[in-house]
């Protein structure tokens, strides 16, 4: 992909833009409040009802509104390494490596990923494409980052943790807003406006478009890893008087560079429309349609077109100390994939379908104590009905104590990849036998995990809260790769299979202190031990080794400070420790991001990423990985 800058595809949205209008601008986020407000903070990713963050028997970390303009970083990914509880690894210019307690690779298959609810998240390979996941940052009205298991509500694959990205209702992004940033060889640019509609409703809509520049390689080689991307998209809400129906959507396009050929084509669209009824104060009703399609077309490899539609529902009731849930959903995606000359899957078309029913109950035991003990079974194309139960237990003393723990059985059941992949795309006739390299793996099972959580969460003082938690995780039927000496048609002289185990265990630490009313810190270190190993008659030597990628600590410290009233100047110190195989050094890096409020409708924003070092390594193996480089962004706000 072309190294110079894209300024035509900046312009692009400019293009667009409508004469601006006045509107009030609304400012207010969650970061602006004190460390006890904070602390209220009412999230819904953990049991899918509304709880205070204080009260929550999980490990949950936020990142708001005001920690992703201060930090200044321009991407979904950037912005979750301000989680703690979260492992952030850059592979290359587009692609990165995401995950919560171990696991961790651009394929990660053990975290889901939620955009206001709707799963991201690739039944190809049970992974989320990064490159596809554009989202309008300051629209990001918080991002509730949850690590350890969430399938009881959530589903399969919600093994490791969940993210949920929620953005802010239309009624607060009214007015218009205009987005400029740019770096060497780089830059993004955002339009959005809202207003109101008929029938007490409101609206915003937007178009953006970026272009990242190529990352080298270790060498010093040219990784064609760069990216074009467009994106428009809305959001429309209507509050209604007892309970509100929202509908919102995104369309993307984008061209990623790709060695020795022609650039790789993605392209998709989806479509959310959410119910909310509340009855009376102890009854509620949630309904959620969501419409997705997705085209990745990837010369020399594959073109995939994926159709998904999923329907789910809820309904809560307070029963005097009980507090009930109970729903259920069903999803169905239609793969369509032309192989590449590299390897395919088949059968080429497959329908996959899910359907699942969970209960939860909360019930209040003492003022002070709670147990939650739930219950989901999923039942997916490959495997049939999956168990997903949990019970969690909250002791809270008083509102700034809690004392918690959980036990959970999860499971990630097969991605296409697991049963469907062969390579060649074509199979060879061996006696008069078509067979594959490596073949279809129809016995293939989920992957098991139990896990244990103990935490305790604090807020000592009115100007410092922490929160710790420990776990230990057994995982069971992981995947290997290994020999086949089945002769059937279509099999291969290799398949996947389940021969593997492993444990994970660590500690998860951060904390947040005040000491002056315009100095705030936050400081985070997850300490951890991934350990696997295969069954006997095992024959796999690569596929464990690669699962367990992981640094053994990683930590970081971020101060905001406000200097004066137009002001802002935050940075970050963060430290990630070595990866054994492949092995990458562990490195310390400074990102620093100044903010000046020229006036109350225009912002001026100046960072420096990677500052410690010209430039350095995150992931992958020599002598091809690319290193990341030191970098500065100018970015211009204005809001009307």
């Amino acid at each position: 992909m072309n190294k110079k800058p894209r300024s035509l595809l900046l312009l692009a949205v400019l293009s667009m833009a409508p004469a601006a209008h006045a509107a009030a601008l609304a400012d207010g986020d969650i970061a602006d409040l004190t460390l006890e407000q904070l602390n209220e903070i009412v999230i819904t990713s953990v049991t899918r009802q509304e709880e205070r963050l204080n009260n929550a028997a999980a490990s949950v970390f936020i990142i708001s509104a005001t920690d992703i303009r201060r930090s200044g970083v321009r991407s979904l990914p950037e912005a979750l390494r301000m989680a703690p509880n979260l492992e952030v690894a850059r592979v290359d210019a587009r692609n990165y490596a995401i995950s919560a307690r171990g696991f961790n690779n651009p394929f990660a298959n053990k975290l889901l990923v939620l955009i206001d609810g709707r799963s991201v998240y690739s039944p190809f390979f049970s992974a989320v494409f990064w490159d596809a996941q554009g989202v309008v940052m300051e629209d990001i009205e918080r991002i509730e980052v949850i690590s350890g298991p969430g399938s009881t509500i959530w589903g399969v694959n919600a093994v490791n943790g969940v993210i949920n990205v929620i953005t802010r209702h239309a009624r607060d992004s009214q007015g218009t807003l205009l987005s400029l940033a740019g770096s060497r060889g780089e830059g993004d640019a955002t339009l959005r406006f809202g207003g109101r509609l008929a029938g007490g409703g409101n609206y915003r809509a937007y178009a953006q478009a970026m272009a990242l520049e190529d990352t080298d390689s270790a060498a010093g080689l040219n990784t064609f890893t760069g990216m074009q991307r467009r994106q428009a998209g809305f959001r429309a809400d209507w509050d209604m008087l007892h309970g509100g129906l929202t509908v919102s959507g995104d369309v993307y396009q984008a061209n990623l560079g790709q060695l020795n050929t022609r650039d790789i084509r993605i392209a998709g669209a989806n479509l959310l429309a959410r119910y909310t009824r509340q009855f009376s104060d102890e009854m509620g009703l949630r309904l959620q349609l969501n419409l997705d399609h997705t085209e990745r077309n990837q010369p020399l490899n594959y073109v995939d077109r994926l159709d998904t539609i999923e329907l789910e529902g809820q309904h809560d009731v307070r029963l005097g100390a009980h507090k009930l849930s109970w729903g259920g959903g069903y999803r169905h995606s239609r793969d369509d994939n032309t192989p590449g000359p590299g390897y395919g899957f088949w059968p080429y078309h497959r329908n996959l379908h899910w359907g699942s029913l969970f209960v939860q109950d909360e019930i209040t035991l003492a003022p002070s104590l709670r147990a939650t003990g739930g219950v989901k079974i999923e039942h997916n194309t490959y495997t049939g009905s999956e168990w997903l139960p949990t019970l969690r237990l909250a002791w809270s003393p008083d509102q700034r104590h809690t004392l918690w723990g959980a036990l959970s059985r999860t499971v990630r059941s097969p991605a296409r990849v697991d049963r469907d992949i062969v390579a060649p795309p074509k199979p060879i006739v061996i006696g008069g036998v078509p067979r594959f390299g490596l073949g279809t793996s129809p016995d293939f099972v989920s992957e098991t995990a139990n896990v244990l959580e103990v935490g305790y969460r604090a807020q000592p003082a009115h100007n410092w809260s922490w929160s710790a938690t420990a776990w230990l995780a057994d995982y069971d039927k992981l995947r290997t790769l290994e020999p086949n000496s089945i002769a059937g048609a279509y099999r291969g002289s290799l398949e996947f299979r389940n021969m593997a185990q492993g444990r994970t265990r660590g500690i998860e630490f951060w904390a947040r202190w005040q000491p002056a009313l315009r100095w705030r810190l936050n400081a985070g270190l997850t300490v951890q031990d991934v350990d696997l190993w295969t069954r006997p008659g095992s024959m796999d030597a690569t596929t464990a080794g690669l699962a367990i990628n992981d640094p053994s600590s990683y930590w970081q410290l971020r101060s905001s400070h406000e200097l004066g009233d137009t002001m802002q100047l935050d940075w970050t110190l963060r430290y990630t420790g070595s990866l054994p195989r492949p092995s990458v050094p562990s490195y310390h890096e400074l990102d620093v991001n100044w903010v000046w409020k020229v006036r109350p409708q225009i912002e001026l924003a100046l960072a420096g990423h990677n500052l410690l070092h010209a430039r350095h390594a995150e992931f992958g193996a020599l002598p091809g990985r690319s290193v990341i480089e030191r970098r500065a962004v100018l970015k211009l706000t204005m809001r009307y």
